[in-house]
């Protein structure tokens, strides 16, 4: 070659070339959703953060780029229908996965998606071999853990979201366990039923169920309304008895201190409170009497007029007194 370009020299000069193309293509950029996993010889060196790197080009080394910010999902118990598949209409259940034994030995059928994200690219690409399985076993296994713990009513019902909870820390204890690289961010249970096949059983008696806490309510008001209406008659008459001491307990009070009362009037005059006290008494005997008495002794009735109507006399206070 002209100036002796096709000597030594020519050949250093080329590869020299070539080693600049070859290093230069050693730049790469990691994306903000990524993480770069660098390779040497196949074997992992390092893990590089976005932005741009560069590292040793192949054959020598290698950069593995996965997504570490996209929300992953794995279903356990059911698989959603695949497009353009014939028969394929909607969510088809997985029974191997989703009939799991309770504590009170029932079978339950449940159906959950777990969501997960890459938290460490390189334990992620060299730790697991298939991470969408690894990930359904994981999520099956706690489940059947938890689920066999509690009873079959308390799952389907007020369980729901301590299910969820503990499936989520357990799923990711086992995936920490095994160095996946993974990161659960939730659990969502889709589905808590009976089997298929007893279904209309289990409804019955669930029917059943509702008829004897609707029983039981209706006792339970019944008996509340009578133990109340006892309780204010007991209240009434406690409060009659009360009021009733009360005024008995005034009226000896008073009875007494009109007792006292006289007592000392006596015993300042004795002849005078006697004849009081006598008169009063007297008069009170007396009063209701229909007779008309004449004293007989000195004068004796002469002083009465001998044709007194006394039978008028004595209706006529009667008849007053009614009045």
């Amino acid at each position: 070659m002209p100036g002796g370009l096709g000597g030594w020299r020519g050949i250093l000069i080329a590869v020299g070339v070539v080693m600049a193309i070859w290093a230069f293509t050693g730049f790469y950029r990691v994306q903000p959703e990524e993480q770069g996993v660098e390779l040497l010889f196949g074997e992992w060196a390092g893990t590089t953060n976005p932005g741009l790197h560069w590292w040793p080009p192949v054959p020598i080394g290698a950069v593995e780029r996965p997504k570490v910010t996209r929300v992953n999902r794995v279903q356990v118990g059911f698989r959603d229908a695949v497009p353009g598949r014939r028969g394929s209409t909607g969510p088809q259940a997985v029974p191997q996965e989703s009939l799991m034994l309770t504590g009170d030995e029932n079978i339950i059928d449940i159906q959950a998606v777990v969501f997960w994200v890459i938290n460490d690219a390189g334990m992620f690409l060299f730790n697991i071999r298939n991470p969408e399985g690894t990930v359904g076993d994981a999520s099956e296994s706690a489940l059947r853990e938890i689920v066999g713990k509690n009873d079959f009513e308390f799952a389907r019902t007020q369980g729901r979201v301590d299910i969820e909870t503990e499936a989520k820390e357990l799923i990711q204890q086992i995936l920490d366990d095994y160095g996946a690289g993974i990161m659960v961010t939730n659990v969502q249970l889709q589905k808590i039923d009976p089997p298929g096949n007893v279904l209309d059983a289990f409804r019955d008696v669930q029917a059943a169920r509702a008829d004897k806490e609707r029983a039981m309510n209706e006792a339970t008001a019944y008996y509340n309304e009578i133990v109340q209406r006892a309780e204010g008659e007991a209240q009434r008459i406690i409060k009659e008895g009360e009021g009733y001491r009360e005024q008995k307990i005034s009226i000896a009070t008073g009875e007494a201190s009109r007792f006292l009362a006289i007592f000392e009037q006596y015993k300042q005059e004795k002849d005078v409170t006697k004849r009081r006290i006598y008169l009063e008494i007297m008069k009170s005997v007396m009063a209701g009497m229909d007779k008309v008495l004449i004293e007989s002794g000195t004068g004796g009735g002469s002083g009465v007029v001998p044709y007194l109507p006394l039978n008028e006399l004595t209706r006529r206070p009667a008849a007053g007194g009614g009045s």
